[in-house]
């Protein structure tokens, strides 16, 4: 039994420890209300502050001004800005038949030359020594194009991927290979210019982050350059390209196109004059490029890149798409560029069943003219653009070519790429009469001892036509150039 003295010390005990606990309490609610005073205070203060403005908020004791707005503009109907062409528009068969007359009497064009004039219908008003067999220059590509778009995808893109391959015991190794777009960019993707569209760049820092992901830090590059056949050069064509400066290899890929810009020479991706040396490796080029982007990005690549075949069961890591083939067509036809207009060639043999080979692009061009109801009689293809020694047409299948660019369907991005004369490509400076900017679309055609222009005109008076001058062997070349100028432009007035 407990006695009274530890019962009473057991009662002052727990009494001493309620008076504990009661203080406790007491404190913990005077920290809490100082802590919420305090922090009422805070926000009092700020909100005064907000009201003087003395601190940045919404708050404020000035008058807000309304806000005053411009009357609004006045809407307008849209109209057409241009309208429907007009190809029933007949043609003065004797004022198109003066204009060739004309042409003919100036000294400097000789007589080695050949005209057509053709109303929209594809019929032929006027003309001289139509069915001769001439030597084109670049307006053979206008061949080209036109066979090339009437089969390709033309809103389709080309694809440069990165395949990685990780057999046990070795190195990883990256494929880099690509479907044709020699137009690559050395850096990022360039949504704003057809030059550059797809980057390597780009391709490079989305395969360093696949490999880091992998845990691979180290790697091999190889480049497959196999969507082209060998010969790469058509036969003939190095008579007419001295130092590489027209044409280089037809590839899978190359960084623009190819050209060899010294550190002073600025220009636009997509906008030049002046035409550098081409690199004769440019697939090589191009996968030496991205070696050095993933370089840049962390990976470390071990030796310099070399040629092979993507072994078969890969996936590509990393992709970029070039620009659409319709826009390459126009940056092909305004530079008038001999690699890409061979590239369409190769491309359409491809899809076409031909052989893949100089030969075999030439072959699928001819007979997609056939099928358009395009004469070839007379029709010789050196090559796809008109650079190589040995080519010939007549203006009766030039003309016919210019007249099936003004028909609606999906060729037509064969047309597109014409140059303006006075605004873009290689006639920009072609123009003999200022008021008619923008009423020509042609290509040009340059060699020695042959100049030739071909395309449509939009008439001054309403209606189209047709046209196509070849002139070979002048007695002054420059001269013979400034005497097409005029021809053409004379034509917007018949």
């Amino acid at each position: 039994m407990h006695t009274y003295r530890e019962q009473e010390g057991r009662v002052l005990g727990t009494r001493m420890e309620l008076r504990k606990r009661r203080r406790a309490d007491t404190s913990r609610v005077i920290r809490v209300a100082i802590s919420s005073a305090l922090t009422a205070l805070l926000v009092v203060g700020y909100a005064v502050g907000d009201l003087t403005d003395v601190f940045p908020g919404v708050l404020t004791l000035r008058d807000v001004a309304n806000p005053s707005y411009a009357a609004p503009l006045s809407a307008r109907t849209a109209t057409a800005i241009a309208g429907t062409a007009n190809r029933s528009k007949t043609v003065d068969a004797a004022a198109a038949q003066q204009l060739i007359d004309a042409f003919a009497a100036d000294p400097s064009v000789g007589t080695d030359f050949s005209i057509a004039i053709a109303t929209a219908d594809g019929t032929v008003v006027a003309s001289h020594e139509p069915d001769a067999q001439r030597e084109p220059a670049s307006t053979m590509k206008t061949l080209t194009a036109l066979a090339a778009a009437s089969v390709l995808d033309m809103g389709s893109t080309l694809a440069t991927s990165a395949y990685l391959s990780q057999a046990s015991g070795q190195t990883p190794t990256l494929y880099l290979k690509g479907s044709g777009d020699m137009l690559l960019g050395s850096g990022d993707n360039d949504p704003n210019h057809i030059n550059g569209r797809a980057g390597l760049g780009t391709l490079a820092k989305t395969t360093a982050t696949s490999l880091k992901q992998r845990g691979i830090t180290s790697v091999a590059v190889r480049y497959d350059d196999t969507v082209f056949a060998d010969p790469r050069y058509p036969a003939t064509i190095a008579q007419n390209n001295p130092s590489n400066m027209y044409y280089t290899a037809v590839s899978s890929m190359a960084v623009d196109g190819g050209r060899q810009w010294t550190a002073d020479q600025q220009h636009d991706p997509d906008s030049f004059t002046s035409y550098p040396v081409l690199s004769m490796t440019p697939a090589a080029d191009a996968a030496v490029t991205f070696a050095q982007r993933l370089t840049e990005q962390g990976i470390t690549v071990d030796g310099s890149p070399v040629a092979a075949s993507v072994p078969s069961g890969l996936h590509a890591v990393a992709t970029v798409q070039s620009a659409t083939l319709a826009e390459i067509m126009a940056f092909t036809l305004r530079h008038s560029d001999n690699t890409l207009a061979e590239e369409f060639g190769r491309l359409l043999a491809n899809a076409t069943g031909n052989d893949n080979s100089p030969t075999g692009a030439t072959t699928a061009v001819k007979q997609e003219l056939d099928k358009l109801g395009v004469s070839t009689s007379g029709l010789v293809m050196a090559d796809c653009s008109g650079l190589s020694d040995g080519s010939r047409l007549t203006a009766t299948t030039l003309v016919q070519v210019q007249e099936r660019n003004l028909r609606v369907g999906g060729a037509v991005a064969a047309a597109e790429g014409l140059s303006v004369p006075g605004l873009v490509g290689t006639a920009k400076s072609r123009l003999a009469d200022q008021a008619l900017a923008g009423q020509l679309r042609v290509k040009t055609g340059s060699l020695e001892g042959v100049t030739s222009m071909a395309g449509n005109v939009s008439r001054t008076n309403g209606g189209l036509v047709s046209f196509a001058v070849i002139v070979n062997n002048p007695t002054n070349l420059y001269s013979a150039r400034i005497a097409i100028n005029k021809f053409m432009s004379a034509l917007a007035g018949l």
